[in-house]
């Protein structure tokens, strides 16, 4: 078991005063059977009063609205979180469940395509082929290795708003990108899929206390029998050194902040992630 400390900061700088905000941040990780979350606060500067609730897909939400004129906004979410290895499903669904009607129907939102996970006839080949050689189960495992083969890791290649089908027409992308190549893949096979946000401590031996540089991360949930974790950019399962906040159908579903607000157009954004292993 690991304890970590994530700090994520983002600062927006606005041009002109803006008169009000209305916001939703997705930065609080989850408490579920590998995970357990000590301390969690979302704080704003200038201070804001803020509520929190559940979304559909079971991610804690943080909305806060400004109605003072102010040209800066910082959002910093503080956690301390423990975690284990990711639990594998006991049990092993067949091609023949994930084609009931029942099965369809439970899962068709994490079927069906996005804006970021679109529908291809080159991908559902690829997804025969895997379907063919392997069971449920190990086709997640290959259809990772597929998407892993297929893109390179290249920050700064593709944008927030790129489906998987954009990265894998560039051949490179970030973890996002991965990640939305991933579900395509697994949709087309029938397999649920879902998109999971969260963070990553690049260091397997990392030296208790020492702070680092960490950054957002993102990965897959699939369903072959019950949930578990799948992180194509690495080509693994995942570890202690992971930690799991949002889930949903693509990025969309988890963007980390998200608003609205009145006053004049671009902001300047500056995200900065700190990891701490405590134990």
């Amino acid at each position: 078991m690991w304890r970590m400390r994530v700090v994520h900061s983002t600062g927006y700088a606005y041009k002109s005063p803006v008169t009000a905000s209305f916001n939703e941040a997705r930065l609080t990780p989850r408490s579920d059977s590998r995970q357990n979350v000590i301390l969690n606060r979302v704080e704003t500067v200038p201070a804001t009063r803020s509520y929190r609730y559940i979304d559909y897909w079971g991610t804690a939400v943080t909305a806060f609205d400004l109605h003072a004129p102010h040209t800066e906004l910082e959002v910093t979410s503080s956690s301390v979180v423990e975690t284990e290895k990711g639990e594998l499903p006991d049990e092993k669904a067949t091609w023949d469940d994930l084609r009931s009607e029942a099965l369809i129907d439970r899962f068709y939102e994490v079927l069906s395509p996005t804006h970021y996970t679109p529908e291809s006839r080159r991908i559902a080949r690829v997804g025969q082929r895997i379907a063919k050689e392997n069971d449920p189960f190990d086709a997640v495992i290959a259809a990772a290795h597929w998407v892993h083969s297929e893109l390179d890791y290249v920050p700064g290649t593709t944008g927030v708003h790129s489906s998987g089908l954009d990265a894998l027409r560039e051949g490179k992308g970030v973890c996002q990108d991965f990640a939305h190549l991933m579900l395509i893949l697994l949709r087309s096979m029938g397999i649920p899929g879902r998109y999971v946000s969260g963070y990553l401590h690049p260091k397997r031996d990392a030296s208790i206390s020492d702070t680092i540089d960490g950054q957002s991360h993102a990965w897959v949930q699939a369903w072959s029998g019950g949930w578990w974790y799948y992180d194509p950019t690495n080509d693994s399962h995942i570890t202690e050194q992971y930690v799991s906040v949002g889930v949903g159908r693509d990025y969309s579903d988890v963007s980390p902040l998200k608003g609205i607000y009145s006053g004049e157009g671009s902001t300047d954004l500056d995200v900065v992630v700190e990891i701490t292993r405590l134990a």
